[in-house]
C-alpha cells in the first residue's frame, strides 16, 4: 500500500505523534494523493521488475473517475482506498513517501498492523539518519578524495563560533536547520547577520542541536544521484536532473535517460568523476546508514568557480522517496527510451487557474501514445478540478 505524505520532513523535524502540518501541506497531500500510482510496484531491488497491482491510500475524495480516464496509459491495476480501510489489508507492506511518528500514530489509529510499521526506536534512528549533519561530513570526506569537487559546509553547535565564521568568511552565506522540509528551514545571510537571524540560530541550536552553515555558490545546475539501501547495502538507482526556485524549493525534473543526463553533465565534469563519486557515495551510505532500508537521494550541484566548473557532490541527503525518483520511474515505465520531456509539480493560486491551464495544455499538446509508451504531449498525473491548486504533470517533446 502506497501513500503520499509530502509533509514528512516537517513532521520528522518536529518529531511528535501529534504534529499538525500547515494547511498548504495538507492541501498538497490531498490533491496529489494519487501520485503513487505512477511509481507503485517499481522494485529497485530487482531493478526494473514491475508488480502489476498496487493499493494507494488516499485522503479526501477518492477520484476513481481520474483512474478510469488514464486506464489506457496505466498498465497496472491500481486500487484507491481511504484510511478507514487500512485494517482490511493487515499483511500488505505500507510504503509512504517517508516515515515519521505522526504518520505511525495515524495508521495505528485506523487499525494498521503494527508489525508492518517501524517501531518508535526505528523512527528515532531515522531522524538521526535524516540530519543534514551527515551531508556536511560526507562532503568533507569527498573533498579529501577528489580534486574536481567544490563546496564548504560546517555544522556549528555553538552560536558564537557560528557568528565568528560568518564574520571571517567573505560573500553571502546560507544557514540551514539540520532537519526541515525540502527547500525550507533555510535563511540567507546577505552581508551581516541580523538580530532576527541571530534569534533563529539560537532557537535552532536549542531545538535541533546545531546549525549548518555554507557559503553561497554560483550554481549552474541541480542534479542528484538516487540510491536504494537495503540492510546496509546501497545500490545506485539512477540520476535526477531537477530544477529549484530561488528559495530552494523543488519545481520539476527533466525526463531523460541516465545516459542522456550523463551526457548533459559531461559538459561540466568528466564521466569518470561522476562514476567515482557514485561508487564512493555507495560505500559511504552503506557504512553510515547500516540500519536503513529505503531510498536516499543525494542532491548535488554543478557550480562555476574561479577554477572552472566544479561539482558540489553532497548538498543534501533525502532519506525518503523523492520527486527525482518519480521522474526516473516515469521515464522508465511510460516513455520510449530516447524520449525527453519535463515533470513538473506546480501551484496555482487563483481559483480555476489550474483547470484552465490543464484544458489549454490538452488542446495545445495532445497526448500521443504508441504501444503503451508516450511519444509526445501533455498529461496530468493527478486530478484537476475547479478547486485544484496543486498539479503534477508531464510534458513530453
Amino acid at each position: 500500500m502506497y501513500l503520499f505524505n509530502p509533509e514528512n520532513d516537517l513532521a520528522l523535524a518536529h518529531f511528535t505523534a501529534n504534529y499538525t502540518p500547515p494547511a498548504s501541506a495538507n492541501r498538497m497531500t490531498e490533491e496529489l494523493a494519487i501520485l503513487p500510482i505512477w511509481y507503485a510496484g517499481m522494485d529497485r531491488r530487482t531493478f526494473g521488475r514491475n508488480n502489476k497491482e498496487a493499493v494507494v491510500i488516499a485522503e479526501g475524495e477518492l477520484n476513481h473517475s481520474f483512474l478510469a480516464s488514464i486506464k489506457k496509459i496505466l498498465p497496472l491495476h491500481a486500487s484507491l482506498i481511504p484510511f478507514s480501510d487500512i485494517a482490511l489489508y493487515p499483511h500488505l507492506k505500507i510504503v509512504p513517501w517517508g516515515w515519521n511518528p505522526t504518520l505511525r500514530k495515524k495508521l495505528v489509529s485506523y487499525g494498521a498492523n503494527e508489525e508492518v510499521l517501524p517501531s518508535p526506536e526505528e523512527l528515532i534512528c531515522l531522524r538521526h539518519y535524516s540530519s543534514r549533519k551527515h551531508a556536511v561530513e560526507i562532503l568533507s570526506e569527498l573533498k579529501t578524495e577528489e580534486a574536481g569537487v567544490c563546496g564548504e559546509s560546517h555544522f556549528f553547535t555553538d552560536t558564537e563560533e557560528l557568528y565568528n565564521w560568518l564574520e571571517s568568511s567573505p560573500g553571502n552565506k546560507v544557514l540551514k536547520m539540520p532537519l526541515s522540509g525540502s527547500g525550507k528551514g533555510l535563511i540567507w545571510i546577505l552581508g551581516g547577520i541580523t538580530d532576527k537571524q541571530c534569534d533563529w540560530c539560537r532557537r535552532v541550536v536549542r531545538e535541533q542541536g546545531g546549525v549548518v552553515a555554507e557559503p553561497v555558490l554560483s550554481k549552474v545546475q541541480d542534479f542528484a544521484m538516487e540510491f536504494y539501501l537495503h540492510e546496509g547495502k546501497a545500490d545506485f538507482a539512477g540520476y535526477s536532473l531537477f530544477r529549484t526556485a530561488a528559495s530552494g524549493a523543488y519545481t520539476g525534473n527533466e525526463l531523460l535517460s541516465d545516459a542522456r543526463i550523463e551526457e548533459k553533465l559531461g559538459k561540466f565534469a568528466s564521466i569518470e568523476l561522476l562514476h567515482r563519486l557514485r561508487y564512493s557515495i555507495e560505500e559511504k551510505l552503506s557504512h553510515r546508514f547500516p540500519l536503513y532500508t529505503g531510498y536516499a537521494g543525494v542532491d548535488m550541484m554543478v557550480c562555476e568557480t574561479s577554477c572552472g566548473y566544479r561539482i558540489q557532490p553532497c548538498v543534501e541527503i533525502n532519506m525518503r522517496m523523492n520527486m527525482g525518483l518519480v521522474a526516473r520511474f516515469f521515464h522508465e515505465r511510460y516513455m520510449h527510451p530516447g524520449g525527453e520531456g519535463k515533470f513538473v509539480v506546480d501551484y496555482f493560486k487563483k481559483p480555476e487557474s489550474a483547470l484552465s491551464f490543464n484544458e489549454k495544455m490538452q488542446r495545445e499538446s495532445p497526448l500521443k501514445v504508441e504501444n503503451g509508451k508516450i511519444l509526445s504531449g501533455y498529461l496530468s498525473l493527478t486530478p484537476v478540478t475547479k478547486t485544484t491548486s496543486y498539479v503534477a504533470y508531464v510534458n513530453v517533446f
